[in-house]
């Protein structure tokens, strides 16, 4: 059998809590808190987030279920080999790389937006050209390029460095988006009252809701981190599904918060209808003045480093499980000679994300809107995975690694399924509330197409070689 390469175990689980939280938070909660009021109302968009995080704790379950039985990295990849064999799981992998990347982009080009509300003039330096209708700009590339290359040098740097600067920025996150919530409340010219009517006018409620249930796996997305990251565990992977579940509830509630924090300074149908450049960022500063606006830029600064952080480590450790599997070439799962990080994935992720910045955000939003139907399909396959890894009862004739009685955690892992096969449907049946727009389906299409011709000219190693030794590569130990 050939020399397996394995990960240095040093995260701690606070670290891994960190990773999973930050990553589910990234920059969203700060930025899109308008649009999302604009598609469902306050009230609608607090329920559905909720919905969303309790539905995804069965995935969150599913997840806990399989790290605790095989410790692995590579996630939906390596579970999905071990179910359904290496077709399923280059399938799901592919997609999971664009997805993780895509939002690895989105952060970086969040913090350039952030930067051009704050000084737009300064941003309109080096005018470029138009892209669906968004102007690009030299310095909204250049700068989105140098958080992108930071990010990236940190990361090679040392998996244990990165994933304690993790915690802090959790920390730092947490107590600066909850004191500005706080004085919001408190704050004589904010009112309730503001957040009437608590749904979307001239729609029914629960569509309202449906709607923002349909974006839960994009929003919540970073949870699966965890079995990403499960081969560096210091600690008993036993935990690993406590760690899953407090970090969605966790970050449901931030959510929540930052939605109370922007309803709260005006009527909010007049605040989207303002159509403001970053409408929570206005709505803050009109009550809070320049003080409450940097306690908010500061929150979504560590929002949108802890999204980058978690997604480089997401998307390197997925991208060195396939190149170990020889589902991609063997430079992804080279580890740097002094820090043992997947550095080679790494550049790689920041190099196709250096490109972005180039296309403007309209087109890198359709791209994200795509690569939720990948992250979708991820959740598809930990439930199932986890399915079909426990028996209903003893005499059930189940695969080889079937081990566990346990009708409890089957159901849990089939009700995630069909949540999951829910969201899915969410997004690809015409007339759902989430329905993917155009650009989108092309995007979609294109991916797919590119993956099946790597598969096709690229994916014969990893398509001729022995079960035996794939089992060996992709499952190591766990294999027996």
């Amino acid at each position: 059998m050939p020399e397996r390469i394995t990960l240095e175990k040093t995260f701690k689980p606070h670290w891994v809590w960190a990773i999973a939280f930050g990553s589910a938070i990234g920059w969203g909660s700060f930025v899109l808190p308008t649009e999302w009021m604009e598609m469902a109302g306050p009230l609608g968009v607090i329920i559905g987030l909720w919905i969303g995080a309790l539905v995804l704790s069965l995935v969150g379950m599913s997840c806990g279920f399989l790290v605790k039985a095989y410790p692995i990295t590579g996630g939906a990849f390596t579970y999905a080999y071990l179910a359904f064999g290496r077709k399923h799981a280059f399938f799901c992998g592919w997609f999971l790389i664009l997805g993780y990347a895509a939002i690895v982009a989105l952060n970086a080009s969040a913090f350039a937006l952030m930067v051009k509300f704050l000084v737009p003039e300064f941003m309109k330096v080096g005018f470029l050209y138009s892209v669906a209708g968004w102007d690009v700009y030299l310095m909204e590339v250049l700068i989105a390029s140098a958080v992108l290359i930071l990010f990236a040098w940190l990361n090679i740097r040392g998996a244990d460095a990165t994933a304690r600067t993790q915690f802090y920025f959790c920390v730092l996150l947490i107590a600066a988006a909850t004191g500005v919530t706080a004085a919001m409340v408190a704050s004589p010219a904010t009112a309730f009252s503001n957040m009437v009517p608590l749904y979307k006018p001239g729609i029914p409620s629960w569509s309202a809701v449906a709607a923002i249930v349909a974006i839960s796996p994009w929003a919540y997305v970073g949870f699966d981190t965890v079995p990403q990251a499960a081969e560096e565990f210091s600690f008993s992977p036993g935990k690993a599904t406590f760690l899953i579940i407090a970090a969605l509830a966790v970050a449901a509630s931030h959510y929540s918060i930052m939605i109370l924090a922007t309803a709260l300074a005006m009527p909010w149908m007049n605040l989207v209808g303002r159509h403001d450049l970053w409408g929570t960022g206005q709505a803050i500063f009109d009550v809070l003045g320049s003080v409450g606006l940097a306690a908010l830029v500061v929150a979504l600064c560590m929002g949108i480093f802890t999204g980058l952080i978690g997604f480089y480590i997401s998307c390197s450790r997925l991208m060195f499980a396939m190149s170990r599997a020889k589902a991609l070439p063997p430079l992804f799962s080279r580890l740097h000679d002094k820090h043992c990080t997947p550095y080679a994935s790494i550049v790689f992720v920041c190099a196709i994300c250096l490109v972005a910045p180039w296309f403007g955000r309209s087109v890198l939003l359709w791209v994200v809107d795509m690569s939720a139907v990948g992250i979708s399909i991820a959740f598809i396959y930990y439930c199932a995975v986890a399915y079909r890894l426990f028996k209903w009862h003893p005499a059930q004739q189940c695969p080889s690694f079937c081990k566990e009685v346990s009708p409890i955690k089957k159901l849990v892992a089939l009700s995630g399924m069909v949540c999951s096969m829910g969201f899915l449907a969410l997004l690809l049946v015409p007339g759902s509330p989430g329905f993917l727009e155009t650009p989108a389906w092309i995007a979609l299409l294109c991916w797919a197409g590119l993956g099946l011709v790597f598969y096709v000219l690229l994916g014969r190693e990893y398509s001729n070689t022995s079960k035996a030794e794939m089992d060996q590569l992709i499952l190591g130990q766990a294999a027996a």
